[in-house]
């Protein structure tokens, strides 16, 4: 069995479209919520997104628009997973060129090799900024995950 695919990592599931965030904390917590639901990670992992960008700063911001929340391997990671939100209204991560953000993707990974792999497949998607336009505006969950796995 090969490297899952970003199919494979996305589920419909763990996509929302047009959430609600005061702030950046609760715009990875809504993606943080995504990858607990669909079983990647416990609660843990999601103040541990949080705790990356208190600790580094907004580097989680990797384009005009887009956030890649994400923290080391730990145990709180079940299973290497996505997540996407959008959010209704966009919000400040305090990065000088990209905010503010409206697309946040969410990344779980059970090893570094997993974690590489898996940024930079979506590194690939993401360059593209219509495909990431595509997906910030996206109607729906199928929608957005075929933007993102490739399949649009």
């Amino acid at each position: 069995m090969g490297e899952p695919t970003t199919a494979d990592l996305l589920p419909a599931e763990a996509i929302t479209l047009g959430a609600e965030a005061a702030d950046w904390r609760a715009a990875v917590a809504a993606a943080g919520e995504r990858l607990v639901a669909t079983g990647a990670a416990t609660p843990a992992y999601t103040d541990e997104m949080v705790h990356t960008v208190e600790e580094h700063g907004p580097y989680i911001v990797l384009a005009p628009g887009l956030a890649l929340a994400h923290a080391r391997p730990s145990p709180s990671v079940l299973r290497t997973g996505l997540s996407l939100v959008t959010l209704a209204a966009p919000v400040e991560f305090g990065h000088a060129a990209n905010d503010p953000v409206r697309l946040v993707i969410g990344l779980a990974a059970v090893d570094a090799d997993q974690h590489t792999g898996a940024l930079a497949r979506l590194a690939r998607v993401l360059a593209d900024d219509a495909r990431r336009a595509a997906l910030t505006d996206a109607a729906s969950a199928a929608e957005a995950r075929d933007l993102l796995t490739g399949a649009a």
